[in-house]
């Protein structure tokens, strides 16, 4: 069993390209869990087709934790993915972060993992990469990390913080990273640069997924693109992914580089004057 954990800048299409890859996989015959580690409890809404399943968290806080049973926080998605989300804790009490720790640590309690599975997605809120939403790191459940990226300044920006992160995990023994995906933004250069910037921390660009307004298609129908029309090429982009994450061999702790240095990679590329 595979355990993947999927960060990225808000904002910049993590869900969608990890809700998507899941179809992918899952068309290909593989078993997979994604476990959605965002108190919004939207990472899985593509694989239900739009059906909203109760959290971790608020099953907790109905039934207590002596009596969660496992068929109603883990439900059936497309191609028969278990989709887990954690939830959060009531607006204004708590820490977000808290909800992944206790999501986590239920589902293990109640034998989620011992199902025979090839692969177990965690897609974790944001650019967070501190607290509870390392967990999937730090505790060791999060084998290898993917980070989703455009060519964007702040996205990059976010995508070397994040290999902060994991570089001091990395170095303690724990997940390493697997690459970085580039979900389009139509920025100039944006493949030369994502490329030259992985190079630079250390790992490679593992796909470039190109801006498809058929993935807004797919979205509003409630749909991964492979559900929506297996048949379009952007169907093919999520395929050829999910195939390079399966066939993906080299992992490596990240070399971060600093502000500065990413300031000049952006003005070497023609981003920034």
């Amino acid at each position: 069993m595979r355990q993947v954990a999927f960060y990225g800048k808000g904002g910049i299409g993590k869900s969608t390209t990890q809700q998507n890859t899941a179809a992918a996989l899952a068309s290909m015959g593989n078993k997979i869990m994604v476990v959605g580690c965002d108190p919004k409890a939207d990472c899985t809404r593509l694989l239900l087709r739009g059906v909203r399943q109760p959290s971790v968290l608020d099953t907790l806080r109905d039934v207590g934790p002596e009596h969660v049973p496992l068929d109603q926080v883990v439900v059936k998605g497309y191609g028969d993915i278990k989709c887990v989300e954690s939830g959060g804790p009531e607006p204004g009490v708590g820490c977000g972060g808290r909800g992944v720790i206790t999501a986590i640590q239920t589902l293990e309690t109640l034998g989620a993992y011992q199902e025979n599975l090839d692969y177990v997605f965690y897609d974790v809120l944001g650019d967070v990469v501190c607290g509870g939403f390392a967990m999937p790191i730090r505790e060791g459940y999060a084998e290898e990390i993917y980070i989703v990226c455009s060519g964007e300044y702040m996205a990059l920006f976010a995508a070397n913080n994040i290999s902060k992160g994991i570089k001091k995990f990395a170095e303690r023994g724990y997940a390493r990273l697997g690459g970085l995906i580039c979900n389009s933004r139509l920025v100039e250069n944006e493949r030369a640069l994502v490329e030259a910037f992985a190079e630079r921390l250390n790992t490679k660009m593992i796909h470039f997924v190109p801006r498809s307004k058929d993935v807004q298609r797919a979205e509003i129908n409630k749909k991964t693109v492979i559900d929506y029309d297996e048949a379009l090429p952007q169907a093919d982009e999520y395929r050829t992914l999910a195939s390079k994450i399966n066939q993906n061999d080299e992992f490596t702790i990240p070399t971060p580089i600093t502000q500065d240095d990413l300031e000049q990679l952006m003005r070497d590329y023609g981003i920034v004057d």
